[in-house]
């Protein structure tokens, strides 16, 4: 069983390999929350996630002859990043099993620690099954992302840091998906300050280990479905939620647009880029689901940084429409010299910043003789989006989304 000692001395074993990460006060959110809030950066950690604590700390309680055959592992995100960073300080051969649809620069970003990927596979059990499989067949060590003793012992020092650095807290906000994150860090809390509230926060789309929790049995799910991919864990670990059940005091949940504000809120406030799964906490505390730790002192677990670049330009584009930065309107025109001019002097009066336009006079849905033209602005607030709509209907302009 895990207990303190052995998280202790995972955190000797992982001293100069792992950044130390810092927990700092978040004067912005903890302003909106009405809590005092702080966050620990683990998307500022070496491998841009706070996985390579248990997977180096599991590679450091292998012996020597079992190191030398080698480790295998199945992940398409941090946890691989974290046991190919781990095995190449070893010189351990690391052989990671990912789902054929991985993307190149995940995969690059495997072998550029200097471990083999092997492409199996349509999704994540597949892979798993396979590196299972292929560990067994080469007497290589399966290295779980959570469900081992070792691994969740190195997650439980980012708890360890937290209380070192400001341990009069009220309360923990933990991402959660297959809970060896929780886990480790509710055990450290617990046992050194067991009036510290520990509250996971999962993705709405992997339901498990919520429902787990809650009905306090092990229970997997179908499918998942989140843009927190870090924690779209499918099925539960018993042993996991045997821990989670002993020390943790609630979970909660929040959806892809809760995870998607949060995402943005960080970039454009804390100037943090958090992938979805780091940024659960933040989108509790945002979306009113913490209000009872208003005026408390909590910390906030961003766990990983490692956001998938195309997603992040989707997010930041949405969230520039919702907040009344960007609109888009469709107006219909007579195709004829000097139509368009004169719609664009209307949007340069009212100070509106063209950034794209779309002309389309072949919609069957127009009159012979018309155009439909779709333009993308910058705006500066709902009023201002308002006082552009007014005018244009006052100029004619019928047609608008």
């Amino acid at each position: 069983m895990l207990d303190l000692e052995k998280i202790y001395k995972a955190q000797e074993r992982i001293e100069g390999v792992v950044v130390k990460t810092p927990l700092a006060y978040a004067p912005y959110l903890s302003e909106v929350s009405g809590s005092k809030v702080y966050l620990k950066k683990e998307n500022l950690q070496v491998t841009g996630a706070f996985k390579i604590r248990g997977a180096f700390n599991k590679l450091a309680s292998l012996s020597e002859s079992e190191r030398a055959c080698g480790v295998v592992a199945a992940s398409a995100g941090n946890h691989a990043q974290g046991v190919a960073l781990s095995a190449s300080k070893f010189n351990t051969r690391a052989v990671i099993v990912m789902p054929e649809s991985t993307p190149l620069t995940k995969v690059n970003g495997v072998k550029h620690f200097g471990a083999e990927v092997i492409l199996h596979g349509s999704n994540y059990d597949e892979a798993y099954a396979y590196a299972l499989e292929y560990g067994e067949q080469n007497s290589m060590t399966f290295v779980h992302p959570f469900e081992d003793e070792e691994v969740i012992a190195g997650q439980g020092t980012v708890a360890l840091e937290i209380l070192e650095q400001y341990g009069e807290l009220d309360a923990v906000v933990i991402p959660v998906g297959g809970g060896g994150l929780i886990a480790g860090m509710a055990e450290v809390i617990k046992s050194l300050s067991p009036n510290i509230e520990v509250i996971g926060v999962s993705a709405s789309g992997a339901p498990a280990f919520k429902d787990s929790f809650e009905k306090k049995e092990a229970i997997d799910t179908l499918s998942v479905r989140t843009i927190a991919d870090g924690i779209a864990v499918r099925d539960t670990s018993e042993i996991t939620l045997a821990y989670a059940l002993k020390s943790v005091d609630k979970i909660i949940s929040v959806d892809d647009e809760e995870i998607a504000s949060a995402i943005l809120y960080l970039l454009e406030k804390q100037k943090l880029v958090v992938e979805g799964a780091g940024a659960v906490g933040v989108a509790a505390l945002l979306h009113h689901k913490l209000k009872h730790l208003q005026g408390k002192r909590v910390a906030i677990v961003l766990s990983g940084g490692n956001v998938d670049v195309t997603l992040l330009s989707v997010i930041i584009e949405k969230g520039l429409l919702k907040s009344h930065r960007k609109m888009k309107v469709t107006v219909t025109l007579v195709d004829k010299p000097g139509s368009l001019m004169h719609f664009t002097e209307i949007l340069q009066e009212l100070n509106a910043n063209i950034v794209h336009i779309a002309y389309d006079r072949t919609s069957i849905s127009l009159d012979y003789g018309d155009a439909n033209v779709t333009v993308h602005m910058e705006t500066k607030g709902a009023a201002h989006q308002e006082e552009i709509k007014r005018r244009l209907k006052e100029d004619g302009y019928l047609r608008e989304n």
